[in-house]
């Protein structure tokens, strides 16, 4: 008669399991809280102590690390000394083992948990029996998910379960526990000054991509488990996400991130903002950002880090657009953009990803930073400049500080009025940055005299201040620190602009 070990934290679904178990002729051995509950609905079953001759001690710490369970568990019939080793010692072979394990991670997700606590759900016997069902899944199944639990059934009662599906079973089991000593390593290590000596990382497949940047490359998308991370994203139209779009995505929820208080927009191409604005509402929001470069707007991903209503969904109707991604998306605007069906229109929490950290590839390992957080800091303004920024400028060198975070170096922006109105990315001179910004802004048709301009870090000539001045800049917010700081300040004394230092850099690589 076959025979199953059952020991579960998590005891959804198993006393349907364990019936029908029983209705196959099995024979149960369960340990306490899980024998009580199997008991309770009258499914019978065997005490673990009886299988060990060994009663539960020391609060429960020990009660399947025996010879009778794991001589169970690791014999291979197939082998004559086993069988005789078995015979002797009186040890009886289990066929099955449904076990799931304290639930540590859940346990020190509350803030207020206490070393104790977290300590005594760090499960040994749980993990133990796992692995060892999983090592000789050959001969035993090894179960650890109890979503699997219909699908083992129906096996079984079929006559059998293949051995391409006990494998599968025992990779679940090794990727499940891997899993969890990473939980345990990451709490016990989180106390450390500074970054951890070592990182266990665990990732997910969440789903296979057609390609990945270029069509001769094989791609998936993976996920860990941060909070509010892109694991909670929520497709609600449209066709598979790309490689691509999935990286504009997150570049473009990050831009949005920076503001709280007010509707923003953000119009990414390439991971890098051609637009962004604040508005009254998502609409206005979208049409401010869309003014800053309508051209670059062509094939993009929108982001908003508020609802999506029916007026936004009807401003957005006559541009193509990639991927639509907002906290929430109402059921009108939904229905806006259903006849669009190449439209990918996505919900994804906003976050910060404050506390987290940032992992960059490189060839054979990984840079790790923490995750930039955007922080104005005024506290730690100042302004050098003979003349001192007016409050609209001041407001407006708010906006453009928050909203040139997002720009990949070197970055400058040209913003007016909440709205940012010409961009500069990712080129390879300061000077140039300023002359794209300028440029973009021109082309169209937007007034360069008055407005402000944020540049992520210092200027290291006065030849990118002199351009700006000559286009009318009235203010300038950067990070100051360069040696030639002086001849910066002086360049904007001499055309009567206000310039602040942040003392902070803003670098996107």
């Amino acid at each position: 008669m076959p025979r199953a070990l059952i020991s579960v934290s998590d005891k959804r679904g198993i006393v349907g399991f364990a019936q029908g178990l029983v209705a196959m002729g099995w024979d149960l051995v369960s340990t306490g809280g899980t024998a009580a509950t199997l008991r309770k609905a009258g499914v019978p079953v065997v005490p673990v102590e009886e299988v060990t001759g060994f009663p539960e001690i020391l609060d429960g710490r020990v009660k399947t690390l025996h010879p009778a369970v794991h001589g169970g568990l690791l014999g291979r019939p197939d082998e004559p000394t086993h069988r005789e080793a078995m015979a002797a010692h009186g040890i009886r072979p289990f066929d099955l083992v449904a076990v799931n394990l304290y639930p540590f991670q859940e346990t020190v997700a509350h803030p207020d948990v206490t070393d104790v606590d977290a300590i005594e759900n760090i499960d040994i016997g749980g993990p133990s029996m796992l692995r060892s069902a999983a090592k000789n899944h050959e001969f035993v199944i090894p179960v650890v998910d109890p979503r699997d639990y219909e699908a083992v059934l129906a096996a079984l009662r079929d006559g059998g379960m293949a051995l391409s599906c006990r494998r599968a079973l025992a990779a679940k089991v090794f990727t499940h526990t891997a899993d969890y000593d990473s939980a345990v390593s990451s709490w016990l290590t989180s106390s450390e000054e500074g970054l951890p000596k070592r990182i266990i990382l665990s990732i997910t497949q969440m789903q296979e991509l057609r390609y990945g940047e270029n069509p001769e490359q094989r791609a998936a998308l993976y996920t860990t488990e941060e909070p509010r991370g892109i694991h909670d994203m929520v497709r609600r139209q449209g066709k598979e996400l790309s490689f691509n779009n999935l990286l504009d995505i997150e570049a473009a929820t990050t831009a949005v991130s920076t503001w709280s208080n007010r509707p923003a927009c953000a119009i990414i191409k390439h991971t890098t903002p051609c637009g962004v604005a604040l508005g009254r509402n998502a609409a206005d929001a979208f049409q401010r950002a869309r003014s800053t470069d309508p051209v670059s707007a062509f094939g993009s991903v929108i982001a908003f880090n508020t609802v999506v209503d029916r007026a936004a969904a009807e401003a957005l109707a006559d541009l193509f657009v990639e991927v639509v991604v907002a906290p929430s998306i109402q059921q009108e605007a939904l229905e806006v953009f259903a006849s669009r069906k190449n439209l990918r229109v996505v919900e994804l929490p906003v976050s910060t990803g404050a506390g987290t950290l940032d992992w960059k590839r490189v060839r054979g390992g990984f840079l790790i930073q923490d995750r930039f957080v955007y922080n104005p800091s005024e506290g730690e303004w100042r302004f050098p400049t003979a003349r001192k920024p007016t409050e609209v400028e001041l407001d407006d060198l708010r906006f453009a500080w928050a909203a040139v975070a997002s720009v990949k170096s070197n970055a400058i922006l040209l913003a007016r009025d909440d709205q940012a109105i010409g961009i500069g990315a990712g080129q390879m001179s300061r000077v140039d940055a300023v002359f794209l910004a300028v440029h973009k802004a021109t082309q169209q048709g937007h007034e360069t005299k008055g407005c402000v301009l944020a540049s992520d870090a210092f200027f290291p000539f006065a030849d990118g201040l002199e351009h700006a001045a000559r286009a009318g800049v009235a203010a300038v917010i950067q990070p100051g620190g360069s040696v030639r700081d002086a001849e910066v300040i002086a360049a904007a004394d001499a055309h009567g602009m206000a310039m602040v230092f942040t003392g902070k850099r803003m670098f996107r690589h």
